[in-house]
């Protein structure tokens, strides 16, 4: 009797525990990432054209940060440092990638959905990936079920440029479509929606990859026409100050996230679901204003550079928060482990630092010298880039034009718009950012190509 007995009571205990995969210290994670979004097109931003009520709700909930950067000016650079951890010239991918390009990211890396899997994880990714070239064009192609994700939804297969936001997509003719009058936007955030449901039972990451706001611009009809209406209403594809198409289209946006946060109540996962909300570089500057910052994509002016992100995780952001600290797409990864109970893996260097002091202190400060960027080019991006690296250490930021050897040296407390080059006033200062810069290409194999000049 006393055996049966001890055996229940064993078996009791035993069910009460949560597992690993349920545990309360392993949250959901919803990463929402716009494309070409630039700082100053939300409400909480100041933006008064765009119309954002769910980002801005986001923000009001959890914390939102003031001097967040891009990891490179332009997406792929940027969106193989989220998926390693490392600066984009660590990775070796410093541009975006072509069609036909046989670089991709290396399946030699661990990537986060790997290490998500690795902890029980559900791991999905719906939308755009750009880490690889395309079967479709002559290359090696690597997709995303190579990279950890155990489901990709409405990812393309052929290249992405030009825009192709209404059914069918020639990004990849194999989609079929699900919604009366398809817009793109709205078929993921359908899709991200039902990912929750289908995992609802396990903790998941869900990767959400618009498309949108990349150019060619192209709003929903009825949004444009909504838009179009209002005072000060740019309403030519390419208007530089409120677009009514990107207004459209981050109008989309804004209704996924508040599907999700929705969704998420409806099933009582909000608590235990960490939710970010950023971009994978600047707004391009023919086609919006990213004032009061200068220039925009392709360029390492913060324009080009500085992104919304806004953090919500109930129980460890304050409600309303701001963050002023500087941070990084890097430093997502290390993040996302920290979060999730993991341990940093000794195989693989991380560049980027946890955020989660941050998350419980908005006022806290986070233990490295500077951030850095590596923008080596051929020849000048279409949008006016030119082939740079930058640094950022406390307030002061030094950009170097390798093709020119000049640099210039901005205090971004003072001047936030980088209007006012002071290299030749601070000379001391500019030489000690210049040297942090060479002596960081040095440590992570930063390639600088023959026609780019540079140390």
């Amino acid at each position: 009797m006393f055996t049966i007995r001890f055996l229940i009571a064993l078996l009791t205990v035993a069910c009460s525990v949560p597992s690993p995969a349920h545990a309360a210290d392993r949250p959901n994670v919803i990463f929402v990432l716009a494309d070409d979004l630039g700082w100053s097109e939300l409400g909480c931003y100041g933006n008064t054209f765009n119309e954002t009520p769910n980002i801005d709700k986001l923000a009001k909930q959890g914390l939102r940060f003031t001097d967040a950067y891009a990891a490179a000016p332009v997406c792929s650079p940027t969106r193989g440092a989220f998926m390693t951890g490392q600066w984009p010239a660590r990775v070796g991918i410093t541009d975006y990638l072509r069609p036909n390009a046989d670089d991709h990211l290396s399946t030699e890396h661990l990537t986060l959905a790997e290490r998500f899997k690795e902890q029980g994880y559900a791991t999905g990714i719906i939308g755009k990936w750009h880490l690889t070239g395309y079967a479709s064009a002559g290359a090696k192609e690597v997709p995303p079920s190579r990279h950890g994700f155990d489901e990709t939804i409405i990812s393309e297969s052929r290249g992405i440029a030009g825009g192709s936001y209404f059914h069918p997509y020639h990004f990849n003719p194999d989609i079929k479509a699900r919604l009366k009058d398809e817009h793109l936007v709205d078929r993921v955030n359908v899709e991200a929606v039902e990912f929750i449901q289908r995992n609802k039972a396990k903790p998941f990451f869900l990767f959400v990859s618009h498309y949108a706001v990349h150019t060619r611009l192209a709003g929903r009809p009825d949004l444009v026409e909504k838009y179009a209406a209002k005072k000060g209403a740019g309403k030519a594809f390419n208007a530089k100050q409120n677009n009514v198409h990107l207004a459209a289209q981050l109008e989309l946006i804004d209704t996924g996230v508040g599907m999700l946060l929705q969704k998420l109540d409806d099933l009582k996962l909000a608590d235990n679901t960490l939710f970010i909300f950023t971009s994978d570089n600047g707004g391009e500057d023919k086609v919006t204003s990213n004032a009061p910052l200068r220039a925009g994509k392709s360029t390492l002016y913060e324009g080009g550079i500085r992104e919304p992100l806004i953090v919500r995780w109930p129980g460890t952001t304050s409600a309303g928060s701001v963050c002023a600290e500087p941070v990084s797409t890097v430093d997502f990864y290390p993040t996302f482990v920290h979060a999730s109970g993991g341990k940093p893996d000794g195989k693989q260097q991380l560049d980027g630092v946890s955020l989660v002091p941050l998350l419980r202190d908005p006022k806290a400060t986070l233990k490295r010298e500077a951030l850095y960027w590596h923008y080596p080019l051929d020849n000048p991006h279409f949008l006016g880039g030119r082939s740079s690296g930058a640094v950022r250490a406390g307030d002061w930021k030094l950009i170097e034009d390798f093709t020119t050897d000049k640099v210039e040296l901005f205090n971004l407390r003072e001047d936030l718009g980088e209007k006012r080059d002071v290299s030749e006033t601070n000379a001391k200062k500019a030489a000690e950012l210049k040297e942090m810069l060479v002596r960081w290409r040095e440590a992570v194999g930063a390639k600088i190509t023959k026609h780019a000049g540079g140390k």
